[in-house]
């Protein structure tokens, strides 16, 4: 488990525009140039894996994958849309951006090797702030022994912009896709659901507040105030968990190695990005399937349950449809039920089912209703 303390910071005031003494500890990216920054943060990486034949510092890294097949992910993430400097830290940010990239890899039965990574900055970015996010990034690819090959920086007049590519190695006759699962299967899941929803919903409340507090402050012209303020805190006491899962996800590289030393083969995998809901149907939609799952079945973590109450929200829509897990959605040949049950941390949720079934969740009182796609959409304005 990685060991980044929750450095929650409560505005992009205290992050970046703070007293002119602190200004002056600060070094402009502009002082290094784009060159000397990025010699700046790859200075001392060495390669881990034997596929990496050349790394940073020439034209291309020079991968070499004899007898594999290669898998290549690639996101981008931008401020304000996939992120939000007013309650994410950098390192945090560096982690989680590298995290999700290699989640992918892990979703197709593979190995993440190598990544690269794009950065678009502003000017209120200065090296110190580019250290952290490469301590973060860092982090995750120490985990995992990913080794940082090259990408590249430029400027942006509208905060910043990461895009990473993660890339691979699996075996042919080892990778898994969407589109294997087939009548009978299992659906299993690992981990819990919903914990990050609920700690990004925990994060905007307490922005929310915030900011009303600064704008009356403002209006008042309460200098002592907004003084105050700038030290503002957050009381997270009993919701740690919520916010790890928020700001610090897990690829589950760990549940893949379990699974390949129980000999079990999933048929289908996907991550849990977008919400149990819409991976789901996905699934179903490429394998040419159905499926019921069951809502006692859900894994849900007793935090999600209280701060969902809390928040008059239903959990088990949280659960559905909130997304950012990055656990593992998989189905399984119902002849390794007994290997699925022996797996800590992985919960059987349902059954593989004909397509003129539908996708149907299974309620407690034993209703059925269609799974509807809820997750976010980067596209819709």
């Amino acid at each position: 488990m990685c060991t980044m303390a929750y450095l929650l910071t409560p505005s992009l005031l205290t992050n970046f525009t703070t007293s002119t003494k602190r200004q002056k500890k600060m070094t402009d990216i502009a002082k290094l140039g784009e060159f000397g920054l990025i010699h700046h943060l790859t200075d001392g990486l060495k390669p881990k894996n034997e596929a990496t034949l050349y790394g940073v510092g020439d034209d291309c890294a020079v991968l070499h994958y004899p007898g594999t097949e290669v898998l290549v992910t690639t996101d981008m993430l931008m401020e304000g849309v996939h992120f939000d400097l007013t309650y994410i830290d950098l390192e945090h940010l560096g982690y989680k951006a590298a995290m999700v990239n290699i989640s992918d890899i892990f979703a197709m039965n593979g190995t993440p090797r190598q990544l690269t990574v794009s950065i678009a900055l502003s000017k209120r970015f200065t090296v110190e702030d580019m250290e952290k996010f490469y301590n973060g990034l860092r982090m995750a690819c120490d985990k995992w022994g990913v080794d940082i090959v090259g990408g590249d920086t430029t400027s942006s007049y509208t905060g910043m912009a990461i895009s990473i590519t993660c890339i691979g190695e699996c075996p042919k006759d080892e990778i898994v896709y969407r589109n294997g699962a087939g009548d009978t299967d299992l659906v299993c899941v690992s981990g819990d659901l919903g914990a990050a929803y609920m700690g990004l919903q925990l994060l905007e409340r307490e922005k929310s507040v915030y900011y009303q507090q600064v704008d009356e402050a403002r209006k008042k012209n309460d200098k002592r105030a907004l003084e105050q303020l700038a030290h503002f805190q957050p009381d997270f006491a009993g919701k740690e968990y919520l916010l790890q899962r928020q700001l610090q996800p897990e690829a589950r590289g760990d549940i893949i190695r379990r699974l390949r030393e129980l000999n079990i083969r999933p048929t289908a995998m996907m991550d849990i990005s977008d919400g149990l809901s819409s991976e789901l149907m996905h699934i179903c939609k490429q394998s040419g399937c159905g499926c019921r799952i069951y809502e006692k079945n859900i894994p849900i973590d007793y935090q999600t349950a209280v701060m969902a109450e809390e928040m008059n929200m239903n959990v088990t829509t949280c659960a559905l449809n909130g997304g950012e897990d990055y656990e593992l959605l998989f189905t399984v040949p119902i002849g390794d039920h007994e290997k699925i049950e022996q797996l800590d941390g992985v919960r059987l949720i349902g059954h593989i089912t004909k397509p003129e079934l539908g996708q149907m969740l299974v309620t407690r009182d034993n209703n059925e209703f269609e799974l509807k796609a809820q997750g976010w959409n980067p596209l819709k304005g």
